[in-house]
């Protein structure tokens, strides 16, 4: 929390045990690359995809960019640290009719998101063209908007409990579900 007397709900990108373990793995298989021996071809196309992608990810965990805050004004779903401006948007509390956590199937796991439900006639977010929508009405498990207005969580820690008293603070009566 900011403050004692709101009970803001922020969350911050920094390391968790997936960030490291992709952060450990690409600098194993960097390393591994760069041994006597190891064709050019494996050179050349590993080390771009495990360095850069190992960097990326540092990057965001030491960004410390904002992931998610749910305050008076409303919420803020940030965005990926390499395009933060451009994809990080502030949800008003006057479009929000409830949040919901939802799961998206990801090569033998699962990926846990956290989103907002908006009212009908509300301005789109960036990225919610049509292509967008018709893709995601096939690939996600809750209605394009709804995906639209989710990040992922990933990079950065989900306290539900203190969310939830936030958003109940902020927005009395507004639904917390979880599609889990």
């Amino acid at each position: 929390m900011t403050d004692d007397a709101l009970p803001v709900y922020q969350a911050r990108y920094g390391w968790d045990r997936r960030t490291t373990g992709i952060v450990a793995g690409s600098a194993a298989f960097t390393a591994i690359l760069l041994l006597p021996g190891v064709p050019l071809l494996g050179q050349i196309l590993g080390l771009p995809l495990f360095s850069a992608g190992g960097l990326l990810v540092a990057y965001t965990a030491l960004s410390r960019k904002v992931a998610l805050r749910v305050d008076e004004t409303g919420v803020l779903l940030g965005g990926s640290p390499a395009r933060y401006r451009a994809t990080t948007t502030h949800v008003p509390w006057g479009d929000i009719t409830g949040f919901v956590f939802w799961r998206q199937a990801a090569s033998g796991t699962s990926v846990l998101y956290v989103g907002v439900t908006r009212r009908k006639g509300a301005p789109a977010l960036p990225g919610s063209g049509p292509v967008a929508r018709a893709a995601l009405k096939r690939l996600v498990p809750v209605p394009p908007d709804v995906a639209m207005s989710s990040r992922a969580v990933n990079g950065w820690r989900l306290d539900k409990e203190r969310l939830t008293a936030a958003v109940a603070h902020f927005a009395p009566g507004t639904p917390v579900q979880h599609q889990l």
